[in-house]
């Protein structure tokens, strides 16, 4: 039996109503958007000569300039492990700099003793969730890859979703897992023809499709009820302070 919940009493005692925000269609809809194209960032997970996570990226990119999208292929190589250097170091800086620049990414890791790699998870180490104002994941849209020397598997691609969920992002439900990579690129590192190809045009054209559905709406979607609930409270503890230090020289 099927309940209907219709309350008469929709007042939230708890929930401070002048700090909701009810979404409406006016809200969403854009008078004018960015003209600019999508900017993708994409990372892969390993640094073997021959890295087959790096090609995969490598066509991957290939695909999404195809579909119109400015690409950038974050090179691992020389990235310290988290917390052994200052964050001004140049291979950092750079990761965060071009975190900051995409409004879309692609992460693609092999997969190794059952999870993605170190050398993968060095680079979303290195990104925090906040610097300053700025938060370098946070709404932007992701696709997920993997690369595997055996049979085809989701464990790596599964871990990654986790980490974009956490990271903040917007992670489309599409994704690509290559089994036995060693026979799906040819001498010269590009993809051949295949089912697998033909996924890894799907994920990166929903990705775009994502990526311009979201880019200029994304400061809205990630706008937080919590978040304004603190702003609101400290600015009433600032003006609260004000107004004390004001009488206070008024009396004196």
């Amino acid at each position: 039996m099927t309940t209907y919940f219709s309350p008469h009493d929709l007042t939230l005692p708890i929930a401070e109503e002048a700090l909701l925000d009810i979404p409406t269609h006016q809200k969403l809809s854009l008078q004018s958007g960015a003209t600019h194209q999508p900017r993708i960032l994409l990372l892969y997970g390993s640094l073997r000569e021959r890295s087959y996570s790096r090609l995969l990226t490598e066509e991957a990119a290939r695909i999404l300039t195809r579909l119109g999208a400015e690409t950038r292929i974050f090179d691992p190589h020389g990235l310290p492990m988290p917390d052994s250097v200052p964050a001004d170091h140049p291979k950092v800086a750079e990761l965060r700099s071009l975190s900051n620049w995409s409004e879309g990414q692609v992460w693609c890791s092999p997969e190794r003793h059952g999870t993605l790699t170190g050398v993968f998870k060095s680079q979303i180490d290195w990104l925090p969730l906040e610097m300053g104002s700025v938060r370098p994941t946070q709404g932007r849209t992701l696709a997920v890859m993997q690369v595997s020397g055996g049979s085809q598997s989701f464990n790596a691609v599964n871990a990654l979703r986790v980490l974009g969920r956490w990271m903040r992002m917007v992670t489309i439900p599409n994704q690509s897992s290559v089994a036995k990579a060693f026979e799906e690129f040819d001498e010269s590192g590009r993809m051949k023809p295949s089912p697998y190809y033909d996924r890894v045009v799907d994920v990166m054209e929903e990705l775009m499709k994502f990526t311009l559905l979201v880019r200029d709406r994304s400061d809205y979607l990630t706008d937080r009820y919590s978040e304004r609930k603190g702003v609101a409270a400290e600015v009433s503890r600032l003006a609260h302070h004000a107004m004390a230090q004001e009488a206070e020289t008024a009396g004196s």
